[in-house]
């Protein structure tokens, strides 16, 4: 138990730091009232979760200090719905409606996409 909750920490730290960087570099180069960060970053994190657990599956490595350390940990730390539920509520409640719809479209179409082609580069 202890070594999964140092695998996890330590994924999900490297996950929220990578989440921080790119979050920054994103608003720095494009600031707009949409949310190009979290979305930029959930698609990544969707894509790469795929790719990671594709490439676990296709090794039939089942050690799961693995899956801890980069799915829940990295991934995890990296991946921003929480902050996709909170940005949705504040375009809602300042009258875009429209960007929130487009949002949650396109993070959910375009997440299980980037998911499969994850997996379908691994195989």
């Amino acid at each position: 138990m202890f070594k999964t909750l140092i695998l996890v920490g330590l994924g999900g730290a490297l996950g929220s730091i990578l989440r921080y960087l790119t979050t920054a570099l994103i608003q720095k180069n494009y600031p707009m009232v949409f949310p190009w960060a979290t979305l930029v970053i959930n698609v990544i994190g969707c894509l790469l979760i795929g790719i990671i657990m594709g490439t676990l599956e296709k090794n039939q490595i089942t050690d799961s200090s693995m899956k801890w350390l980069l799915v829940t940990g990295f991934c995890g730390g990296y991946t921003t719905f929480s902050a996709f539920g909170l940005e949705n509520i504040s375009l809602l409640q300042n009258g875009h409606s429209g960007l929130a719809f487009l949002y949650i479209a396109a993070s959910v179409v375009v997440g299980l996409l980037a998911v499969w082609l994850g997996l379908l580069l691994v195989k």
